[in-house]
């Protein structure tokens, strides 16, 4: 069984990690998609890294929850299999299930992650940092989170990832949990992963521009239906 799974925010938030767009996702009265712009960290960075460090303690504090345990399971048990995340925290990789985890070879953080702190200069990077305002110690430019912002391009190395495995044959299950299908390559690269005769099964409590496209629509919280997916697909 070939298999290609893309998680979203909702995966996380039942973790306890907010959205975005949540009503929970506002930081002292901040609209985060406003925090999260080059623009924003131009103008005052100091802000940007205080959000971003309670960021990383909030998620410190979350443990996975059912639906990445049974992403773990999936990918133990699948021939190939490779997750795309559009979330920048590590529950995927610290999820477990029988005592496996997943390999961070078999996840693509397609948005980055959260506890690498790089260069806005140079190419520079380190596993997170907590001084005030971090700067480079190649260049001496500020130092910024990991991640991709509003407005910025997705690193051309993850998608050359992602297109490296769409490659080397089409997927037998194809699916997409817990994301609102915003943004157009998360629906263009659930249609071209899917082999003709392929499953493609969105997992989401509402409609998303992706579940027209759907050949078995889950509408629960990941939580809760991801376990029982994953037990049927392994039993067929």
């Amino acid at each position: 069984m070939r298999v290609f799974v893309i998680t979203g925010a909702g995966v996380s938030a039942e973790s306890g990690i907010p959205t975005f767009r949540g009503k929970d996702g506002y930081w002292r009265n901040l609209d985060p998609a406003k925090l999260a712009t080059p623009e924003a960290f131009a103008k005052n960075p100091k802000l940007v890294w205080e959000w971003y460090r309670e960021r990383r303690q909030r998620i410190r504090s979350a443990q996975p929850n059912p639906a990445h345990q049974a992403i773990v399971k999936l990918a133990a048990h699948a021939d190939q299999f490779l997750l795309v995340t559009q979330n920048v925290d590590d529950l995927h990789l610290r999820a477990e299930s029988e005592g496996e985890r997943l390999s961070p070879a078999k996840i693509v953080q397609i948005h980055g992650d959260i506890f690498e702190t790089r260069c806005s200069r140079c190419e520079c990077s380190r596993r997170e940092q907590e001084e005030d305002l971090p700067r480079c110690t190649d260049c001496g430019e500020l130092m910024r989170p990991g991640v991709v912002w509003f407005g910025e391009q997705l690193d051309l190395r993850k998608i050359e990832q992602v297109e490296n495995y769409f490659a080397q044959a089409s997927c037998d299950v194809v699916i997409v949990a817990g994301t609102t299908a915003a943004f157009g390559y998360i629906i263009d690269w659930a249609l071209r992963a899917r082999d003709q005769n392929g499953q493609l099964i969105e997992v989401n409590p509402d409609p998303t521009p992706l579940s027209g496209f759907a050949t078995h629509l889950i509408r629960e919280p990941a939580g809760i239906a991801l376990p029982r997916l994953v037990d049927e697909l392994l039993a067929g």
